[in-house]
């Protein structure tokens, strides 16, 4: 009565082979005998790999603290050491199904073990020995299964049926198995990508170049890596690239009217890489009021970063556009000034013969182009205004880096000379008869 149901006759379909099969293997002296070469073969193999694998891991461990090359590659050997129990059952177990096919003529029974052994394998491998997440990822969802499906000889009936199951998006269609593989390559081609590409930042990074130029050659590299990753992804989808003419059309479209703000920051941070008129380290200020160390340049955006911890996100155009003052191009030395107040009763000549020498006295004062300038500014209400000025190399962070120093010296430099630094002072006019005490 179940085999009326036309789902439960096509799963019977299924299992009755299957059962047939088993029956016939139970029954065979030639599958009792593939069970027993299995069983020699696993129990020679966990012998043997023992064995082996104790000798290898002596010869393979190097000393501690080794980080020359040669011992960077013994350790690395030295992680597929469990790998030998599967590897080894397998070759045994080749070697077996060789005798029972040469006297019975039949090996479908130990050939199934060495799949299963494969699968161990593979297991082994994603488990114990894969230690990379994105690795370990696609060995769980991927490998792991390929295996399972290969050792219950599925692999061929499921790559048919992915390979004959087609879709289509407009005038492109391909199979269920292209789009697999497009999956697995892709994320494979993809990680390869960001691997190679930081690989080669990184190499990048500690060549004597100008950082705009090392920046510059990072994306372009960057970008082709990507684009060469893109194309082969396509070629393996099997989607050829004259049919992404229209996109490519549409995308120009989207350029020109929804994108065109990416498409200026794209180039405007082409142009800054290629003209070095900002870089990575530089103090700069925008016309807008936003100033900080530049820390990184993107390809839409630059990200500076305050003296207060803060990061700006400014769109690359902004620096081509409007006016950029750069406080460290070619680490030029900046003139900076610090503003004091003398008494009125003080010999305002003697002043610039104090403070010029203990100005000078830091350790952070040049004294080329030129050395500590002090210089009348004018007559304060309630003292006379001196500025002094100086130069150094760095940039004052605008907590007073500089200026505190040069502060506490012109203070010192005033006080051991006996000169008063004003502070307010007023005047206050009574008219009128002052009003009596009031009796105690």
């Amino acid at each position: 009565m179940l085999t009326d149901n036309p789902l439960v006759a096509q799963a019977w379909g299924y299992v009755e082979p299957g059962w047939d099969l088993a029956k016939s293997w139970l029954l065979s002296p030639a599958a009792w005998s593939q069970f027993g070469i299995l069983l020699a073969s696993w129990f020679l193999a966990v012998v043997v790999a023992r064995i082996v694998g104790a000798r290898l891991t002596g010869v393979l461990t190097p000393t501690a603290g080794s980080e020359t090359m040669l011992s960077k590659a013994r350790r690395f050997l030295l992680i597929f050491v469990p790998l030998l129990l599967p590897l080894f059952a397998y070759a045994f177990t080749a070697l077996g199904e060789q005798i029972t096919r040469s006297l019975f003529g039949s090996g479908a029974v130990i050939a199934f073990g060495k799949r299963i052994f494969l699968f161990i394998a593979a297991r082994i491998l994603v488990r114990d020995i894969i230690t990379i997440p994105f690795l370990n990822a696609l060995g769980r969802f991927v490998l792991v299964p390929v295996a399972a499906l290969y050792a219950l000889g599925l692999l061929d009936p499921v790559s048919l049926w992915l390979t004959e199951t087609v879709v289509g998006v407009g005038n492109i269609r391909f199979s269920l198995m292209s789009i697999v593989r497009g999956v697995i390559a892709g994320s494979i081609l993809f990680w390869l990508g960001s691997w190679s590409n930081q690989q080669t930042a990184t190499y990048i990074e500690k060549q004597q170049m100008r950082p705009a130029i090392r920046q510059l050659i990072i994306k372009a590299i960057e970008f082709t890596i990507f684009a060469v990753a893109f194309i082969l992804l396509m070629s393996i989808i099997g989607i050829p690239l004259g049919s992404l003419a229209v996109l490519g059309g549409a995308i120009g479209v989207g350029l020109g009217f929804g994108l065109q703000k990416i498409a200026s920051n794209f180039i405007s941070g082409v142009i800054l890489l290629v003209e070095g008129q900002a870089t990575v380290g530089d103090y700069v200020e925008l016309d807008g009021g936003e100033a900080g160390i530049i820390i990184k340049m993107m390809a839409r955006a630059t990200i500076l970063e305050t003296y207060d911890g803060k990061w700006i996100v400014v769109p690359n155009e902004d620096f081509i556009t409007t006016r950029v003052v750069n406080y460290s191009d070619s680490g030029s030395a900046k003139r900076y000034e610090a503003a004091f107040s003398v008494s009125y009763d003080t010999d305002i000549n003697r002043i610039p013969d104090i403070i010029n020498p203990a100005v000078a006295a830091l350790d952070f004062v040049l004294t080329e182009p030129e050395g500590p300038d002090c210089e009348l500014v004018g007559f304060g209400d309630s003292g006379i205004d001196f500025a002094v000025e100086y130069w150094v190399n760095g940039i004052d962070d605008g907590k007073n880096k500089y200026k505190s120093h040069v502060l506490f010296a012109v203070w010192n430099a005033l006080k051991d000379h006996g000169i008063e630094i004003p502070y307010p002072h007023r005047v206050v006019e009574i008219k009128g008869q002052m009003p009596a005490p009031k009796p105690a």
